[in-house]
């Protein structure tokens, strides 16, 4: 793969691993606001249609003197399966259901984040380095272990455990939360059926496959991580 990362060919139902971060890996959320805001975007663009679902920016203090532009449902495009926003970068776990889902909402969550932050924070230019960078997902091992990777990323700051942290979608594995715009079944059905499954049936739930799995998950999805 020459140019890793890069996505060269866009499919129906694929999934896909999509990551992105500060321009000079500058923080692109600063408090819990900024996390909440990139969150409610996502709810906004992925919810089953809602026509008492409010405009993310519209009650936004810093934001609020703009009106702020409507946006496009996404949910028959988009299917969110797992995620986790970090103070400098975000990870995302996607399949796309059309063949340019993926690239449009992404040009759209970015753009409209972007747009909030730097009116927020009274900055101009890039908040992000570039396009997103995404990988196609061919393999079941890869789609496990990806999820393992991307729920484990908030133990840089919470310890070995990632339970606690509240901006990533691992508190919807476990059942604690519920969303319409949140699709963990897929990946969890492996562990509802994990004897069919040779490199599964020692995990007796998900929640051990990521925390009492030894190995690192770097190792296991090699020709997709992320630097």
């Amino acid at each position: 793969m020459p140019h890793k990362h890069r996505v060269k060919v866009y499919v129906e139902n694929g999934y896909y691993h999509a990551y992105n971060r500060g321009v000079e890996k500058r923080k692109i959320f600063k408090d819990d606001q900024d996390y909440k805001v990139f969150l409610y975007l996502l709810k906004y663009y992925l919810s089953p249609k809602q026509k008492d679902l409010k405009h993310p920016l519209a009650e936004i203090p810093e934001v609020s003197i703009i009106r702020p532009r409507p946006l496009t449902n996404m949910g028959k495009e988009i299917e969110l399966c797992a995620y986790c926003l970090m103070p400098n970068h975000f990870h995302l776990l996607m399949k796309q259901k059309t063949k340019l889902g993926m690239p449009k909402f992404l040009q759209k969550l970015s753009t409209t984040y972007a747009m909030y932050f730097n009116r927020r924070y009274k900055r101009v230019g890039y908040l992000f380095q570039g396009n997103y960078k995404a990988a196609l997902i061919l393999e079941d091992a890869h789609l496990l272990h990806l999820s393992r990777y991307i729920h484990l990323n908030p133990t840089k700051l919470t310890g070995p455990s990632p339970v606690s942290y509240p901006y990533s979608s691992y508190s919807y594995y476990l059942g604690k939360k519920k969303a319409p715009w949140v699709k963990p079944h897929f990946i969890l059905t492996y562990f509802d059926n994990s004897r069919n499954h040779p490199n599964l049936n020692k995990y007796l739930s998900y929640q051990e496959f990521v925390e009492g799995n030894k190995s690192d998950p770097k190792e296991a999805i090699h020709a997709l991580s992320i630097d």
